[in-house]
């Protein structure tokens, strides 16, 4: 079905084409290209963080932290229950065992209250999520991982630009991770990074981005040849992709002001219906400025959110719900992980609805979502 109003368009920039062009001319299509280093600089002088590295995917940004850490069998990650499944999968393939705690009913983050009653003497690593592009409480999570000794990886999938405390996210952890993916803010289609924010990893997460070899260093005339050294994998994206991508984070103000304008008026036009049927709008913490990656409702039940979504798709608009809950998931059963309920996800998973949001979304396409949600009254389909 063709939907007059997407769920989502790819943002696109002005110079989108042109660098394209100009990398496709400049017959280095590989990675680690002139493009690649510009959007690694240009996130390294943004966030203020010491080594950015691309990657072909955020799964593949996370594989690379688990090969980091030394993440290996009988090892414990603690994650929220409410993510993606790249988050955990990651330490899954390297032998660790996830370890699931439920989320806040606000920002829809990792409960940190919860954090250390997972934490055991085989823990290795604690996972946070950004979720919607909203901190998580990085003084309770950091205070609690200096207590216990162990890294945080930041999943900022969603949260590239928004801050914490006038901190940007991803800049919290010892790693953290971006998604380029065509659903995210910015994007080259698929793709992803790697922040590296303790400088005695960088020359490692070389290696391991360059199949296990010094391969980096060879180039930079560090070593006379190059050879296997580690563990690794090919994480590089091609130098086309991140012409894309270099486009569009050159043009970060515009887009994320854009963003910031269409989720603002979800949130001032949709107060008194959500009031009204019992909806809860998004929560963001007067410490944190969101990244403006997603709009969604909590709808009062999981029929009104069926509903609403049937209701939409009437209209030609195209609604989604979200993660399903990952304690619940058959992987965590064979793997034996399921451990307690998480009661907050679990209903957040039923209830939540994503509308329509994208960078080039026009005010009039805006205006049909508003006007279409503020018709639906729970009971009434």
């Amino acid at each position: 079905m063709t939907y007059r109003i997407p769920f989502n368009r790819p943002t696109r920039t002005s110079a989108d084409v042109t660098y394209v062009r100009e990398a496709l001319g400049a017959g280095h299509l590989s990675g680690d290209g002139p493009f690649s280093k510009r959007c690694q600089v240009i996130l390294e002088r943004a966030l203020d963080v010491p080594k950015v590295l691309l990657t072909t995917s955020c799964t593949h940004a996370l594989e690379m932290a688990a090969l980091l850490l030394n993440i290996g069998p009988d090892d414990e990650v603690v994650v929220p229950s409410f993510t993606f499944v790249s988050t955990i999968n990651a330490f899954v393939l390297r032998g660790a065992r996830p370890v699931f705690v439920d989320i806040r009913p606000d920002t829809l983050n990792i409960d940190e209250r919860a954090i250390e009653a997972a934490l055991t003497p085989r823990t290795r690593a604690i996972l946070v999520v950004h979720y919607a592009g909203v901190a998580c409480d990085m003084d309770a999570i950091g205070a609690i991982a200096k207590r216990a000794g162990v890294p945080i990886v930041e999943d900022n999938a969603h949260g590239l630009f928004g801050r914490y405390r006038d901190r940007f996210l991803g800049t919290f952890g010892c790693l953290a991770t971006l998604s380029f993916h065509e659903t995210k803010n910015f994007t080259c289609g698929e793709g992803g990074a790697l922040l590296i924010n303790d400088p005695a990893l960088i020359e490692r997460a070389e290696i391991i981005r360059e199949k296990g070899t010094n391969r980096s260093r060879f180039f930079r005339g560090e070593v006379d040849k190059y050879n296997w050294v580690d563990l690794g994998s090919s994480y590089l994206p091609s130098d086309v992709l991140a012409a894309i991508l270099a486009a569009q984070l050159e043009d970060r103000n515009r887009i994320q002001a854009r963003r910031q304008h269409i989720w603002r008026r979800y949130g001032e036009e949709l107060a008194d219906w959500a009031a009204s049927c019992g909806a809860t709008l998004p929560h963001v913490p007067g410490d944190c400025e969101s990244a403006h990656h997603m709009f969604h409702l909590l709808m009062p039940s999981l029929d009104a959110r069926i509903a609403l979504i049937a209701q939409l798709k009437q209209q030609g608009i195209l609604a989604v719900f979200h993660y399903l809950p990952l304690h619940a998931s058959a992987m965590a059963r064979q793997l034996g992980a399921g451990g307690p309920l998480c009661p907050v996800t679990e209903q957040v998973s039923d209830r939540l609805i994503r509308l329509p949001f994208f960078t080039d979304m026009t005010d009039a396409e805006q205006s049909d979502v508003i006007a279409a949600v503020r018709t639906f009254r729970p009971g009434t389909g």
